[in-house]
């Protein structure tokens, strides 16, 4: 028989074999492969069409001014323009608006309109030149005209010739969509009009957004870069494209990262499986292996084939992963959006793409886990003497060879020694290795555990015996704690992880509540129908909010966004009345603050988020300049404050100092208390009955905490999702391995039956087996779980999203997922157990030669 016709007889009789083992193993590199595949093209799609959308607004300039407040003076641009070094220059303002009458039925109600110069945008931004009808050549110039995307036209519902009409602040502008835009991007919702018309109507009159600048040939840009920059003063900055290019990916890094770590849990499963499987397997074909070496075949044929058979596991489970992948990531583009309800880009809808170089890197991924897991017991049966593992009984020898006692105790130090490790590039990488030493630990510390728990259950059995059943049992576990390992180890890391998962995700949304209680204290919020709106409430339609009957106390708030760094995305800037004395009244304070009496006399107190701390070092008692009104003026960070809202960071300061360094007395937010005994609807109809009642956005107290909840589930619906996933894998993982085992123990029931046994005890003892092991592994992954908990709660978390929280244990989830777990293994273990005990005992004895 040839070598190739030997390892295909081989390699089909094995497969026919254990055809449920195979099917779980693929099963579990499939998911795998399928969820990190589809989650990278989502999330590759989603910044892409991000940075694409981007790049359409800065055109081929060369460099871009902006301010690190939202707006500038327009007498900027003509000092601009005069440099020698500058051979175009187009002034642009952006505005977002919000669309009237959507507010109520969408989450981002908001268009952005793009103010520019159309024969200064031809050279830079061609892309954003509106395309007017024929006989209306000059709508590129109409005081009315805007041009719409074909995304923003779709999601509008709106022609060429029709009517939109459009809100900033209080104020509402009706616009004609004069025509769309010669390139928008694929799904990016903009409208584009004359600059001089939309400063008019958004009342910005007299401001831009930013300057993009085309520099003649030869110009040096990061001389004239720094020239220009020392010319303009702090409050400006000069953007690159790989500045913006920076900025996009760092806006979803962190959330993107957790995911894709998620989704290679289910790999790790599924390398864990592969690895039981192929242990299994190699211990009931002991002998089989021993007799091939006998009769000739040396040790890199069987290591050859071995690795053969692993190697199209992980083949085909690979193959179909990035079929089901493409697939999941088409279904969760449609059902979720570009962001998977994380809300980083909303607004977008991508197309999806096919990445060969990330196929490759997946499918390179899930043979190479299979083949991991397959190359442990493929080295141990080939280094066995065929002589010893002809003998019957010598499996668990086989088994303990694969103890490493040195490997736990190295990964659980290792552990705790990277868990107290800064974070890498702003990621947690420390902490997620942590997490996966603790996993590879707690698997490989499992034989041990075993064996010192069902060995001393079993001496103090013995003092006590109360039948056949549980004397064999106790006497097998405490014996062969190697095998019983195996079985475990699936139920460790799947249910590890599922209760670490739930542990994070609890903690996380009980100190959001916490948070919303402490955030929320007014009865009603009242703002405009978008968020940081550039023009708010002006002071005549302030006095009319604060005018109505009803009202006890009324809060006013301003916020805006500021650039602090080019490389990173903006933060918020929030002006309110704050206690300087007491501010934990009105904010989460984290830690201890300075009083007003310990500040110098030339600075003013701001408070900022824990992002702040970890991004800009802005840490308690440090003097801090920010760009704030004509130039930069001093602060003093008094304290720290638990922001769940803004992941990029926030400051507050007072709404005084605001106004008086600024002279902008619009505000954009009233938090309203309502007087004892008078009906909060009654407050909302008076409100509504405003001259601009209709361009209101009226949230109670309640409704805001409703809404904010269903977003955070909404948000961590795919981590559910991933999380149920595993566990799936691993309940499949626990019936191939004690399928695996109950046929790898056939001569022992044979041998059973034979000194009296009948099949209903040798069943009986199969499930208080499973029973024990599977709550044996249950104890050992609750407590592995808590310590991974304890790692997500805090060091991935704070350095991912740079917010802390408190710890809180679901014991009611906890042991509802251990009861569903213990009796999943349970039921496994009946249904392995029938073709097991089925088979004749005479005959099973009989191949024990």
């Amino acid at each position: 028989m040839s070598g190739q016709l030997l390892s295909r007889w081989l390699l089909l009789g094995e497969w026919r074999a254990r055809r449920l083992q195979l099917l779980v193993a693929i099963i579990a590199i499939m998911l795998g492969v399928a969820l990190g595949f589809s989650i990278h093209l989502i999330n590759t799609a989603a910044v892409n069409e991000f940075s694409a959308a981007s790049k359409s607004l800065t055109g081929m300039s060369d460099l871009t001014v902006v301010a690190a407040q939202p707006t500038f003076d327009e007498r900027r641009f003509p000092e601009i323009l005069q440099q020698p070094e500058v051979a175009q220059a187009s002034p642009m303002l952006e505005i977002m608006a919000g669309v009237l009458g959507f507010q109520e039925t969408l989450r981002n109600p908001e268009l952005k309109i793009i103010g520019l110069d159309v024969f200064r945008a031809a050279a830079i931004t061609p892309d954003l030149l509106g395309i007017p009808a024929e006989d209306s050549q000059f709508d590129t110039l109409s005081e009315d005209g805007i041009f719409l995307s074909p995304a923003a036209m779709e999601w509008l519902a709106v022609q060429q010739g029709d009517q939109l009409t459009l809100t900033l602040g209080a104020k509402q502008v009706t616009l004609r969509v004069a025509g769309g835009l010669v390139r928008a991007p694929s799904g990016q919702r903009v409208g584009v009009m004359d600059i001089g018309a939309a400063q008019w109507h958004f009342d910005h009159v007299g401001w831009l957004s930013r300057i993009e600048l085309k520099l003649h040939s030869g110009a040096n840009l990061a001389t004239f870069k720094a020239k220009l920059a020392s010319q303009l003063g702090d409050g400006f900055l000069l953007v690159e494209g790989t500045n913006q290019d920076a900025r996009v990916h760092n806006l979803s890094r962190a959330y993107r990262v957790n995911l894709n770590i998620l989704a290679l849990v289910a790999l790790f499963t599924g390398a864990f499986l592969v690895f039981a499987s192929q242990v299994l397997a190699t211990v009931r074909r002991r002998a089989q292996i021993a007799l091939l070496r006998v009769l000739g075949m040396t040790r890199q044929q069987v290591l050859r084939q071995l690795l053969l058979e692993g190697g199209l596991l992980g083949t085909i489970g690979a193959l179909l992963g990035l079929i089901l992948g493409y697939a999941l990531a088409a279904i969760g583009l449609h059902f979720y959006g570009a962001d998977l309800g994380a809300g980083f880009f909303a607004g977008l809808t991508p197309s999806l793409h096919f990445s060969p170089m990330a196929a490759g890197f997946y499918f390179v991924a899930g043979v190479g886990v299979t083949l991991l897991g397959s190359l442990l017991p493929a080295w141990e049966a080939t280094r066995t003497q065929p002589a010893v593992a002809l003998k019957s009984g010598s499996e668990h020898e086989a088994l303990a060879v694969l103890r490493f006692p040195w490997l736990a105790g190295g990964c659980l130090l290792l552990a705790a020694i990277f868990v107290r490790l800064p974070p890498v590039g702003e990621l947690p990488i420390f902490g997620y290795l942590a997490v996966a030493l603790l996993l590879i630990g707690g698997v490989a510390l499992l034989p041990w555990l075993a064996g010192a728990f069902f060995g001393r259950l079993s001496k103090r059995y013995e003092r006590h015996p109360k039948g056949a059943v549980r004397t064999l049992v106790l006497a097998r576990l405490s014996n062969a704690s190697g095998l019983a390992a195996i079985a475990l180890g699936g139920i460790l890391a799947s249910f590890s992880l599922m209760v670490a998962m739930a542990i994070m995700v609890m903690s996380f949304r009980l100190s959001v509540e916490d948070w919303l209680t402490h955030v929320l204290p007014a009865d009603i919020y009242v703002r405009t129908v978008i968020r940081q709106d550039a023009r708010g409430f002006t002071p005549e339609e302030q006095q009319l909010i604060t005018s109505v009957a009803g009202i006890e106390r009324i809060d006013l708030m301003r916020s805006q966004s500021v650039l602090l760094d080019p490389d990173r995305p903006m933060i918020t800037l929030i002006a309110r009345p704050i206690d300087a004395h007491q501010p934990a009244n009105t904010l989460p304070m984290t830690d201890a603050v300075l009083p007003p009496q310990a500040l110098p006399k030339n600075a003013m107190p701001i408070w900022v988020s824990e992002a702040m701390v970890d991004l800009y070092q802005f840490t308690v008692g440090r003097e801090v300049r920010l760009p704030l009104g004509d130039s930069t003026q001093i602060f003093m960070v008094a304290g720290v404050w638990r922001d769940y809202g803004r992941q990029f960071g926030a400051i507050q300061m007072q709404l005084a100092d605001y106004r008086r360094l600024t002279g902008d007395r619009h505000i954009g937010d009233a938090a309203i208390w309502v007087k004892d005994g008078v009906d909060v609807n009654e407050i909302v109809k008076n409100l509504r009955a405003l001259p601009f009642g209709e361009n209101l956005k009226i949230s109670p107290r309640n409704e805001i905490r409703e809404i904010s909840l269903a977003l955070f589930d909404r948000s961590f619906a795919v981590t559910y999702l991933l999380e149920l996933i595993a566990v799936g894998v691993g309940l499949l993982g626990v019936a191939a391995s004690f399928s695996a085992q109950a046929l790898t123990r056939i001569k022992e029931f044979g041998m059973l039956c034979h000194i009296g046994l009948t099949r209903q005890q040798i069943r009986r003892m199969l499930i208080v087996e499973g029973g024990l092991l599977t709550g044996f592994g249950i104890i050992i992954g609750f407590v592995l779980g808590v310590a991974i908990s304890l790692i997500l709660v805090f060091v991935i978390n704070p350095q991912s999203f740079r917010w802390t929280m408190q710890l809180h244990l679901p014991w009611s989830w906890l042991a509802i997922m251990a009861f569903a777990m213990l009796t999943a293994a349970i039921l496994s273990v009946y249904q392995a157990s029938k073709p097991a005990i089925s088979r004749d005992a005479v005959r099973a004895v009989k191949e024990d030669w």
